[in-house]
């Protein structure tokens, strides 16, 4: 397993990069037709979403 270390400003700003790239990736989603690729994409999104939990752990608002 890798450890990273952040300061705030780089943790706020990671987070609010894999948030919009999530919206995008949501849409493309939407977009997929082809199953294995739009399967491919669920799990990226899966794993996306559980890096930044870990930025912004449930209950932490945006700023």
């Amino acid at each position: 397993m890798t450890h990273l270390e952040l300061n705030v400003e780089e943790q706020e700003i990671l987070a609010d990069a894999l948030e919009s790239f999530i919206s995008d990736l949501r849409m493309e989603i939407c977009d997929t037709e082809q199953m294995d690729f739009r399967l491919n994409l669920k799990n990226q999104e899966r794993i996306l979403q559980r890096v930044l939990g870990h930025l912004r752990p449930a209950g932490h608002a945006a700023a």
